[in-house]
């Protein structure tokens, strides 16, 4: 089939037409933080207005029921002063003011709790503004650098054997990872807030009943739900792209997740680097972190094995990577044919994305022999990008 720099344009123009129609997107995404922000920060200042109040009047109750024990006990010692009913009117004093000293102190510890969430929230939402600010930013340099640089892509694109299929393959990657997205949304967060909505009004209703009891536990319940739900969509972000490979970097990144990996699966893992550790350029991290996290992924899948070593090797101008188990195993040769490959997909995109970044892969394996995954990636192919 001829080479068609057409296709290859349209291809990269419909790429910055999404990654623009994505950035606007983040924009929308930033403001509804940001409107939560300011939201949360006003009700934070309240909170604090009232817990100051509140502390005012415990230190005012507690002044005040220390001298009606005071009294109290006066009246009660002295019968010749003072009456039975002075006695009366002394002790229900002491009473009432006992009773709502407990009640200002229960409000009060209740408006400690909800400022200490409340600055968590606003911590986390800040967090969020900024990663989203970041990522904007970031986009917008993209687009522009694709934009400007469209002549010079096409030229490298056209100088490459087979790359009319790049871009079909990207396509094709974008909607399988919107697939995937919106399957874990549909089936995690999204199931669980429309649950939340429904127990919101029980809740309403019990209210309405005057159902206290009934609902402080309904709230009780809720609220680890909605941290159950939160924690899910941390989930959900991890998965698009790791915050951390930006913060930390690749291995510390890797360590976590391979951490995370072992106490999920229950494979024991681990985790070795060799040779001097540096900085990768952000492309070139996230597409290393992506290989082991499908190599892994692949091996708890498919292999079913009780260890599983990663290997990371730094060298001048390449980075080794190793994933290497002791499960089942598989006959190599056996990938060749055509339904042995549907089986193995994982490892043939593994070295598709390999072969994208001009690297080589190497698998050894056999039936009950376990499976070694090398791969080997030119690290100064993007230096010139960074």
């Amino acid at each position: 089939m001829e080479f068609q720099a057409d296709a290859i344009d349209r291809v990269i123009k419909n790429t910055i037409e999404v990654m623009e129609s994505s950035k606007y997107q983040i924009f929308e995404i930033l403001q509804v933080a940001r409107d939560e922000l300011a939201a949360l920060t006003r009700e934070l200042h309240r909170v604090m207005e009232e817990t100051e109040e509140t502390l005012e009047k415990v230190d005012k109750l507690e002044l005040n029921y220390h001298r009606s024990r005071i009294r109290l006990t006066e009246v009660s010692r002295d019968f010749v002063r003072y009456s039975e009913k002075d006695i009366r009117i002394a002790y229900e004093k002491a009473t009432e003011l006992q009773l709502e000293l407990m009640m200002t102190r229960e409000r009060e510890a209740y408006l400690r709790n909800r400022r200490d969430e409340l600055q968590m929230r606003v911590r986390s939402v800040e967090n969020s503004v900024e990663r989203a600010e970041s990522i904007g930013s970031q986009m917008s340099v993209v687009v522009e650098y694709l934009s400007g640089e469209l002549g010079q892509v096409t030229r490298i694109v056209e100088s490459a054997k087979n790359r009319q299929m790049i871009g079909l393959k990207i396509i094709l990657a974008q909607e399988e990872e919107r697939k995937r997205i919106a399957r874990e949304i549909h089936d995690g967060p999204a199931q669980m807030l429309a649950n939340l909505v429904l127990r919101t009004e029980i809740v309403e209703r019990m209210l309405v009943k005057q159902e206290f009891g009934l609902v402080q536990d309904e709230i009780v319940d809720l609220k680890g739900q909605v941290r159950f739900s939160l924690e899910e969509m941390r989930k959900v972000i991890f998965n698009l792209r790791p915050m951390a490979l930006d913060d930390l970097g690749l291995i510390p990144t890797l360590r976590k997740y391979v951490h995370d990996y072992e106490d999920k699966t229950k494979i024991r893992t681990s985790f070795e680097t060799r040779g001097k550790e540096h900085r990768l350029s952000s492309a070139m991290e996230a597409a290393v972190f992506r290989l082991v996290q499908e190599a892994l992924s692949n091996a708890a899948k498919h292999a079913y094995p009780s260890y599983v070593l990663v290997e990371i090797t730094f060298q001048a101008q390449l980075i080794k990577i190793v994933v290497k188990d002791n499960g089942s195993g598989f006959n190599v040769q056996q990938m060749k044919n055509e339904q042995s490959r549907r089986e193995s997909f994982g490892l043939v995109g593994m070295r598709e994305r390999v072969e994208l970044l001009e690297g080589r892969m190497e698998i050894e394996s056999a039936e009950n022999q376990g499976t070694s995954v090398v791969i080997h990636i030119p690290t100064n192919v993007d230096k010139g990008k960074e």
